[in-house]
């Protein structure tokens, strides 16, 4: 059986779309979409600002999964290993331990 070659699609970029830099990502989920509100955390600054908020069905969740290793694998075979902190650390808490949500919102 002769499988179909994908298709290219045309992806077309808006004039002035502006990039969004984050650092600190906050990740929910419900049965049906899977929820990405992207940050800054600044240094000296108490607030995170969410920057973009970017929803998608959980199989797309895991197409970008699987789309971020290939990229990071790719990315460090050309630049080095990528360190992190020790194993079995809760990454959030090892690189933002002490961002907290505003007073009230725990």
């Amino acid at each position: 059986m002769n499988n179909p070659k994908p298709k290219a699609l045309n992806v077309e970029l808006p004039v002035g779309l502006e990039p969004v830099y984050a650092n600190f990502a906050l990740i929910t989920h419900s049965p049906s979409e899977m929820v990405f509100d992207l940050a800054q955390a600044l240094p000296n600054q108490p607030q995170i600002r969410v920057k973009a908020r970017v929803v998608m069905t959980p199989f797309n969740a895991k197409l970008l999964l699987r789309a971020l290793q290939e990229n990071l694998a790719k990315y460090e075979a050309t630049y080095g290993e990528i360190a992190l902190p020790g194993q079995g650390e809760d990454l959030a808490r090892a690189f933002f331990g002490s961002a907290r949500p505003p007073e009230g919102e725990e």
